[in-house]
């Protein structure tokens, strides 16, 4: 008996199904090294993280206006002196809620809906599929139309929240141009928060979602021609969105950790000029 035709109305063609392997893959290369060097790496910066929002100290160096990624903006009123540059609307709510607390949700909102990351940690964390051409170890695959990962479709919304961060720790990033006499001045860290909210930027406008906002609902780019050059930029930088998401993320723990030893006296800040 015939295969039934498809839309088209043309014959399929012949099939005996899909093959049954009996092994996970056929592949002979390390398709497990992409999958694992993530999975480390992504976990190393959740450790990271936990670790240091938990320590709650060594956040903010008052001789240069340095203040830690993590802990900005600092609204809390457990923060302390100096590095509430928006005032203190959170009450202290005790050790096991930290400053970060009010913030952090938004920002790791923003990253884990990310396209990019959700690629990344399915395949490290949850082996959804681990590689190409690899069996997955799940029996059944639902996608991201129930709880928890239906909350995915979040992610423009969360974008917006990005914005925001982003353009505080612009902010953060211009006030560190301070000298020790109270004038003009850079350090290291300076230059390490400068390179931080650069890549930041790109990270965040590189997003799929900065790309539906200036180029989404537009039957003719013709008649938009503004909009047309925003969108074509961007579709430039989301072609870089994985390797913006990587460097963003050492970046801020890096800044975050040259800010710490230098709050904590281990090191001393080297000053390009006061």
């Amino acid at each position: 008996m015939s295969a039934p035709p498809d839309a088209t109305g043309r014959a399929r063609p012949e099939t005996a199904g899909r093959a049954r392997i009996d092994r996970r893959t056929l592949r002979g290369d390390r398709w497990w090294l992409p999958p694992l060097l993530t999975f480390l790496g992504l976990s190393a910066f959740v450790v990271y993280g936990v670790v240091r929002v938990f320590l709650n100290q060594w956040y903010w160096v008052p001789e240069y206006n340095y203040l830690a990624p993590f802990f900005s903006p600092c609204l809390s009123e457990a923060c302390v002196p100096g590095a509430s540059h928006f005032g203190r609307p959170v009450p202290d709510l005790g050790p096991f809620l930290p400053p970060p607390v009010a913030v952090l949700p938004f920002v790791l909102g923003f990253r884990l809906t990310c396209y990019y990351y959700r690629k990344a940690y399915y395949r490290s964390f949850w082996l959804s599929p681990p590689a190409c051409a690899v069996r997955e170890p799940h029996k059944s695959y639902t996608g991201e139309r129930r709880l928890p990962l239906i909350l995915q479709n979040s992610h423009r919304y969360f974008f917006y929240a990005a914005l925001l961060v982003a353009c505080v720790l612009t902010y953060d990033t211009v006030i560190a141009f301070k000298g020790a006499d109270g004038g003009v001045g850079m350090g290291l860290g300076t230059v390490l928060m400068l390179i931080n909210v650069v890549l930041l930027w790109a990270y965040t406008l590189s997003c799929h979602s900065c790309r539906h906002l200036v180029g989404g609902r537009i039957n003719h780019f013709s008649k938009h021609p503004v909009r047309y050059w925003m969108w074509n930029q961007v579709t430039k930088m989301n072609g870089k969105h994985m390797q913006l998401a990587w460097a963003s993320l050492f970046s801020v723990a890096l800044v975050d950790l040259y800010v710490t030893l230098i709050a904590a006296g281990v090191i001393s800040d080297l000053r390009l000029f006061n």
